[in-house]
C-alpha cells in the first residue's frame, strides 16, 4: 500500500533499455501515466507505441549521454545485456536515477553457476548440481548421475541453451554440443518433479515486497513434454502456492539473499524473480533467478498491479521504499498468458484486430501492406485478465482461435484445472 504520493506526476521523461516482449508490456503500462517514454534500442513493434532511440542496450556510455541530454527522470532496465555491462553504477555515479541492479549484485541472476554457488553457500534448498568448464569431467559425472538431468549453459544464449536428458547418451551428446559451440561453463542439475512457479519481488536492496506468484509453463508440448524453453505460458495468481510457502520463501530465501549482498556492499535494486519448484510433499527448491519480469509473463503480472509503477520504482531508486510502502497493491483479478509461435517466417498473421486479449509482441515485422508477418519462433504473447482464472482462460483460448497463420504453435493446457478459481 502506498502512503506517499508526492512524486506522482513529477516523472515526465522515462528511458527504458531493452528490445523484447517484456519491454513492450512495460511500455503499455507506463503509457497510462502520461509520461514521455524513450526506448533504446526498441524494435519496429515498440516504435509504434514509444520513441525508439538508435543506441545499443550494451552501449551504456551513449545511454548515459542520452539520459543527461534529454533530462530523463528515471531509467528502467529490463535488459540483461545492459545490466551485465553495469549501466547502474555508471548512471548512479553521474547522478542519474535508475531502477536496475548493478552488475556485481545481479551476477547470481545472470549466471546459473553463480546462482548455484550462492544457493549452496547460503544453505538454500536447490537441486543437486555440478558445474564444469571441460567436457570430460562432465561425462564422468553423468555416468553416475540420476536421470533426468537438466543441462544448461551458464548464461542465456541465442542457441538452444537447455535440455532435459533422460539417458547418458543424450546428455553426453548435448554437453558435447555446448562445448563445441565454445560454451565456457555448463551447469548440470537433477530434474525435480513438481509444480514450477516464479515469485517476483520488488526491492531497494534492503527491503523487499512480493509482487506476484506466477505459475510457469516451460516445456513446449502439452503435459510438460518436448523442448524445455525459457517460458511458453503462465497464470497468476498461482493458486497452487499457499501463502505459507510464499512467506517462507520471503523469509528464508529473499531475506538471506539481500543480507548476503548487503554484507558484500552490493545491494540488489530492482525486480527479482525466483524460479522455484513446489514438490509433492510441500517442500520447495530454488532453481535460479531472473533480474526482471520474463517476456512470457510480464503483461500478466503488470495487469494486476494497481500501484503507479513509476512512483514505486522511483521510491526504490531514491531510498524511500521502506518508508513509502508496506505492501504492493495488487488487484484480486487473475491473468492467463500464452505464447504463440511459428515454425517458419514470412507468413501473414490474421485476426489480431478481432481479439479482446492484450497482445505483447516479440520483435516481429510488418510488410509493406502493414500486415504482421511471422518470425521463426516466438511471435506474440496473448494475455487475458478477468475476475477468475477459469474465465480468463476461457476468453484467452477463444481469442487464440481467432488468430490464424500457417504452422501456428501453442500449448492448449495452460491453466487447465481451474474450474473453481
Amino acid at each position: 500500500m502506498l502512503y506517499n504520493n508526492s512524486m506522482e506526476g513529477s516523472i515526465k521523461n522515462v528511458l527504458i533499455v531493452g528490445s523484447g516482449a517484456k519491454e513492450y508490456a512495460l511500455i503499455k503500462k507506463l503509457k497510462n501515466y502520461g509520461c514521455n517514454i524513450f526506448v533504446a534500442p526498441g524494435n519496429s513493434m515498440i516504435a509504434e507505441i514509444a520513441d525508439c532511440i538508435d543506441i545499443r542496450e550494451d552501449n551504456i556510455n551513449e545511454l548515459l549521454m542520452f539520459a543527461v541530454k534529454n533530462s530523463i527522470d528515471l531509467t528502467i532496465v529490463p535488459s540483461e545485456s545492459a545490466i551485465k555491462n553495469n549501466i547502474t553504477e555508471l548512471f548512479q555515479a553521474n547522478d542519474q536515477l535508475i531502477f536496475a541492479p548493478s552488475a556485481k549484485s545481479a551476477e547470481f541472476a545472470l549466471s546459473r553457476s553463480a546462482a548455484k554457488k550462492l544457493l549452496y553457500k547460503l544453505k538454500i534448498p536447490t537441486p543437486r548440481f555440478a558445474i564444469f568448464d571441460k567436457p570430460q569431467p562432465a561425462y564422468d559425472y553423468l555416468k553416475n548421475a540420476v536421470m533426468p538431468q537438466v543441462i544448461r549453459t551458464d548464461r542465456n544464449a541465442l542457441i538452444q541453451d537447455r535440455l532435459v536428458c533422460t539417458t547418458f547418451a543424450s546428455a553426453r551428446t548435448f554437453v558435447d554440443d555446448l562445448f563445441s559451440k565454445d560454451e565456457k561453463t555448463v551447469v548440470l542439475e537433477d530434474y525435480v518433479y513438481g509444480h514450477e512457479f516464479t515469485l517476483y519481488v520488488v526491492t531497494d536492496g534492503y527491503n523487499a515486497l512480493p509482487l506476484a506468484v506466477v505459475a510457469n509453463y516451460k516445456f513446449m508440448e502439452d503435459g510438460e513434454g518436448g523442448i524445455l524453453t525459457d517460458g511458453i505460458g503462465a497464470f497468476t495468481p498461482d493458486y497452487k502456492v499457499a501463502k505459507e510457502i510464499e512467506n517462507s520463501i520471503m523469509q528464508n530465501v529473499v531475506e538471506k539473499l539481500l543480507v548476503s549482498l548487503q554484507n558484500r556492499e552490493i545491494p540488489y535494486l530492482g525486480i527479482l524473480g525466483l524460479n522455484c519448484v513446489l514438490k509433492d510433499g510441500g517442500d520447495y527448491v530454488i532453481l535460479d533467478f531472473k533480474p526482471f519480469l520474463s517476456d512470457f509473463d510480464c503483461e500478466a503480472v503488470l495487469n494486476l498491479v494497481n500501484e503507479n509503477l513509476l512512483t514505486l520504482f522511483h521510491a526504490c531508486a531514491i531510498g524511500s521504499f521502506a518508508d513509502d510502502y508496506n505492501s504492493i497493491n495488487v488487484s484480486d483479478n487473475a491473468s492467463v498468458s500464452c505464447v504463440l509461435l511459428s515454425r517458419c517466417e514470412g507468413n501473414i498473421i490474421k485476426g489480431l484486430d478481432m481479439v479482446d486479449c492484450d497482445i505483447t509482441y516479440f520483435p516481429i515485422k510488418k510488410n509493406k501492406y502493414l500486415e504482421h508477418e511471422t518470425a521463426a519462433g516466438k511471435n506474440i504473447v496473448l494475455t487475458k485478465t478477468a475476475k477468475t482464472l477459469a474465465r480468463a482462460r476461457k476468453y484467452l483460448y477463444e481469442d487464440i482461435e481467432l488468430i490464424d497463420f500457417p504452422a501456428k504453435k501453442y500449448r492448449t493446457d495452460i491453466c487447465m484445472q481451474v474450474d473453481n478459481f
